[in-house]
């Protein structure tokens, strides 16, 4: 096995037994990203000096004994998360050249923990879309068919991982931006409860949905990454201060007893296509074979959960995105000397067409007279949505379904389709109204051979539930495995 194919624990154990050096692993990253991101187009910037600066910081560690589970490690992290040594452009032409004063909590933490930050992943800009085409700088592409999309709006991650161009990653999930590029590029990853995860320094989309999450190889990594980026911020109004446990002690393959809530609702969804069900119900029976019980639940206002998120997410995006004015930093059109024209013209040009519609959304939905009759019933309906999931964990320890309602779709299928663009993400968007936690795992492929994920859902802060499941099924089957045919 070549260095940059290893996962962060068998290279953990290396690093540690001195048979590696960090910038050994780094350089083999490196090599990997000059070799295949003309294919992939994960990065939308690379920091090589960096990074190998920080390797040789962490060697020096590891040489004085002090060797954390994510010490000399490169990861990749989603252009949203602010680093003061490298830009910020969150996909946006409207901030291509900013460069953040300050680190973000979860940045602080991973160098805390002597991890490298190879570079920055390209995403939907300002996270808002399914597939990562959206991005202002370039179309990232599928590890496994470079014609088909990566997944959004995490898809530089997904994909960066996927083909070996960082050992994990960092993405954020509003309505499933992990969980779907995870399940398209065949890796994991979860999206923790709301405020187990400092958003400090994260670029707002909509700041009631937002969570940071990892993205990684198999659940062990996962966890790891979890570990190191929970935990009570003072900086985020958001954050909940709660013990944070080690997330790896729940990774023992024992399920016995585990009950699995299946929702009936899910199976009737619109365009669910029968090779996923297939998937995922062949999972469910591997999951029972370890020991668990299935059981089947309701979630009776799944239907009104798309509606809900396109009135909350648009409209915490149309107040957060106000600030870009062209006024303090990021791009502003010079040629206009009025104030309002440059407004107009500096929003216009910056923005792209997705951010634009989402605006114009969300804008309408706050506006006088509007208010109550969107945004205040999208609110009121949130809370029956989140009453649902309440009431299914008093009869199951997780919810299991599908990630999306089919495999990757080709580049430029759905572009120019908004509504059905949107429809992809209807197993995903719920759990970021209820603020509970959410992961993929790798379960299956298409006839086509395209990765097919398996969601699992689970009560607020209960994230060792998940990656238990994950790991007692990621044990007793080989999808996981498989690497991209590059």
């Amino acid at each position: 096995m070549q260095l940059h194919q290893l996962t962060i624990s068998e290279a953990h154990e290396l690093l540690k037994n001195k048979k590696i050096s960090s910038r050994e692993l780094t350089r083999a990253v490196l090599d990997r990203i000059e070799a295949v991101e003309g294919q992939i187009d994960a990065y939308i910037v690379l920091s090589e000096e960096l990074a190998l600066q920080q390797a040789g910081l962490a060697d020096e560690a590891i040489s004085k004994g002090k060797c954390l589970p994510l010490t000399g490690i490169p990861l990749g992290v989603k252009d949203l998360i602010c680093t003061q040594a490298l830009p910020t452009t969150c996909g946006s032409k409207i901030l291509e050249n900013f460069l953040p004063p300050y680190d973000a909590t979860v940045i602080r933490k991973l160098k805390d923990a002597g991890a490298v930050i190879v570079g920055k992943l390209n995403m939907d800009e300002f996270a808002m879309g399914s597939s990562t085409e959206n991005s202002g700088f370039k179309i990232t592409r599928n590890p496994w068919d470079v014609t088909c999309i990566p997944g959004g709006s995490s898809g530089g991650s997904a994909a960066a991982v996927a083909s070996d161009m960082c050992l994990g990653a960092l993405g954020s999930d509003t309505g499933g931006s992990i969980r779907q590029p995870a399940s398209h590029c065949s890796v994991v990853g979860m999206k923790p409860t709301y405020g187990r995860v400092s958003r400090f320094g994260l670029v707002a989309f909509a700041s009631s949905l937002d969570q940071i999450g990892p993205l990684a190889k198999n659940v062990t990594d996962c966890a790891c990454l979890l570990n190191a980026i929970s935990g009570y911020d003072a900086a985020d109004s958001t954050s909940v201060s709660m013990d944070v446990p080690d997330f790896t002690a729940a990774l023992d393959g024992d399920l016995r007893g585990i009950t699995v809530g299946i929702p009936e609702e899910y199976s009737a969804a619109e365009g669910l296509d029968p090779a996923v069900m297939s998937a995922v119900s062949d999972a469910v029976g591997v999951l029972e074979e370890l020991g668990a019980e299935r059981v089947k639940i309701s979630l009776p206002h799944t239907e009104y959960a798309v509606a809900v998120y396109y009135v909350i997410a648009p409209s915490e995006a149309s107040s957060n995105l106000a600030r870009y004015d062209g006024v303090k930093y990021g791009f502003r059109n010079k040629d206009r000397t009025d104030l309002m024209n440059m407004y107009r013209s500096t929003r216009s040009q910056g923005f792209g067409p997705e951010v634009q519609r989402r605006i114009i959304i969300g804008t309408y939905c706050l506006s006088a007279g509007y208010y109550d009759a969107y945004y205040g019933k999208a609110s009121q309906v949130r809370t029956l949505i989140t009453e649902d999931f309440k009431k299914a964990f008093k009869t199951c320890d997780v919810i299991v379904c599908p990630v999306a309602p089919t495999a990757a779709f080709k580049i430029g299928e759905k572009i120019d389709d908004p509504l059905t663009m949107y429809l992809s993400d209807i197993f995903t968007l719920s759990a970021n109204l209820a603020g509970i936690p959410g992961m993929s795992v790798p379960c299956g492929f298409s006839a086509d051979g395209l990765p097919i994920g398996l969601q699992i859902l689970g009560n607020h802060f209960n994230e060792e539930m998940l990656l238990k499941v994950g790991y007692g099924f990621e044990r007793a089957t080989e999808f996981h495995k498989k690497k991209p045919p590059m």
